[in-house]
């Protein structure tokens, strides 16, 4: 399973924390940009990032690595999923 799929199953937060897997998750969306884009966009409406946030940052961080970027909005998303999921109803 690579770090895309293990995304959406991932349901402890240590693990979306994890540097080798935001690393391996950055490389693969860096991929993503490269070969495979409408993949990459369907997969962010998938997951529920914000688009307009993922614009901001983008524009207002021009020089940074964009996988990098990407891949840490993914993580906060799904943290956010996370904490919910274990708050009481």
């Amino acid at each position: 399973m690579n770090s895309l799929e293990k995304v959406f199953y991932v349901d402890e937060i240590h693990v979306l924390k994890n540097d080798d897997f935001l690393c391996q998750l950055s490389a693969e969306i860096n991929q993503m940009i490269l070969t495979n884009f409408e993949s990459l966009v369907q997969l962010l409406y998938r997951i529920d990032v914000s688009e307009m946030k993922l614009k901001s940052i983008l524009k207002e961080q021009p020089n940074e690595d964009a996988g990098r970027i990407i891949a840490h909005l993914i993580v906060e998303r799904q943290m956010q999923k996370i904490i919910l999921k274990k708050q009481p109803n």
